[in-house]
């Protein structure tokens, strides 16, 4: 039997008509990609579904389910070939679509530490404009760049946040990785224990540690912000929501000095909060500088963020003798930094405003702020002190090198 020909001609109509029927819809995803480590490649697929279900191969052949939102933004710290595929779940129209990504190493080589330091913003203490040193005229530009040359690659040398709520904003040449099962990121501070050497003692002014991916590519922190939980997060006694307001000193404050104390100012810089609280960043005699930000024009400076329980015990109980305790994990200058376990985080900690865990594919801005709003008699208010942080995922040759 002779099959039945179609003519060019009436084949042509014929899907003509049938594309007027069906409309055509691009997936919008190619087959195969090609990525430096470390950068983010975000697939979205123009697919409709009721669902979405990407899935990772991994080492052993298997597929592990890595996402079921519409969009999935893909990133690896390590060079190779990874096998990803879609699963579009839709009753009408059901699609599976394989996606293969090479992953080869960057032409130039990634640095392990902080690259830029994309704002200093600290509340008022007794190191600010010393940690770094602000110069007459100095504008917050200048600020920002000396914060940046203070932490900035191996130069390791302190900024101090001050009170409460005070913060910088850094960020490295690439994306940290968010590479599931490892601490991904270390932060170092000046953190100390007490001469027993135990962690519960010693010097220890914890900050909260923040994380922000460039879901919108622009290069700056304007993406959503998200806390890592640390051990201190779920606990009744933290406050979150806190907001706190600091006042400018008037140029006609007159100081109330406590007799026989360090402290020269006890009532020098009033602050609020939203507890109905007010109280004192007090002053001393081995700060004599301005304790207010001077590059800032601001009359008040808020701040808003999670507040930890006071952690500093007065063991004279005269004002004399402080010990600054640390608390389990999950906080910047909060232990020493031999202890790198202690002082590396997790981008997987990452929570919302609510608390509710949040799945980020890494982190390009990192935030440290005070976490503590608390004052130690002439020790002076908790402030944590940053020096400089590393991303775990990326290996320094140099200091290798023999």
């Amino acid at each position: 039997m002779k099959k039945a020909l179609i003519p060019l001609c009436g084949l042509l109509g014929l899907l003509t008509a049938c594309q007027e029927e069906i409309p055509m819809v691009s997936l919008g995803i190619d087959d195969a990609y090609a990525i430096e480590r470390m950068k983010a490649l975000t697939l979205h697929p123009e697919f409709p579904g009721e669902r979405y279900e990407w899935y990772l191969q991994d080492k052993q052949g298997a597929d592990s389910l890595v996402s079921t939102e519409r969009d999935y933004t893909f990133i690896s710290a390590y060079t190779g070939l990874y096998r990803l595929k879609l699963h579009i779940i839709d009753a009408a129209n059901p699609l599976e679509h394989n996606v293969n990504i090479t992953v080869w190493e960057e032409e130039v080589a990634y640095s392990r530490y902080i690259a830029t330091v994309h704002e200093y913003r600290p509340a008022p203490g007794q190191f600010v404009n010393q940690l770094p040193q602000y110069q007459e005229g100095d504008t917050e530009e200048n600020m920002r760049q000396k914060a940046e040359e203070y932490i900035s690659g191996t130069n390791n040398r302190a900024i101090s946040l001050g009170g409460y709520g005070g913060y910088v904003t850094f960020g490295f040449d690439h994306t940290v990785v968010n590479v599931p099962g490892e601490k991904d990121f270390k932060i170092l501070g000046n953190a100390f224990y007490g001469s027993s050497g135990l962690q519960s003692g010693g010097s220890a002014e914890p900050g909260i540690v923040m994380v922000s991916f460039d879901s919108n590519g622009n290069g700056i922190p304007d993406d959503e912000w998200y806390e890592l939980a640390g051990s201190e997060y779920h606990k009744p006694e933290t406050r979150h929501r806190y907001a706190i307001t600091y006042l400018r000193p008037a140029a006609d404050h007159v100081p109330t000095p406590i007799k026989g104390t360090a402290i020269t100012d006890s009532s020098y810089i009033r602050w609020d909060d939203n507890d109905g609280n007010t109280g004192y960043i007090a002053r001393n005699s081995f700060h004599s500088q301005e304790y207010f930000p001077q590059w800032l024009t601001d009359e008040q400076l808020t701040f808003t963020g999670t507040r930890l329980a006071d952690n500093a015990v007065d063991e004279s109980g005269t004002g004399s003798y402080y010990v600054l305790n640390a608390y389990d994990w999950g906080y910047a200058d909060n232990h020493p930094n031999d202890a790198e376990e202690k002082i590396s985080f997790d981008i997987a900690w990452a929570v919302d405003a609510d608390g509710n865990q949040i799945h980020l594919p890494g982190a390009d801005f990192i935030r440290v702020y005070t976490g503590v709003n608390q004052q130690c008699g002439w020790v002076g208010e908790i402030s944590t002190e940053i020096t400089g942080a590393e991303d775990l995922h990326v290996i320094d040759y140099s200091a290798t090198a023999p």
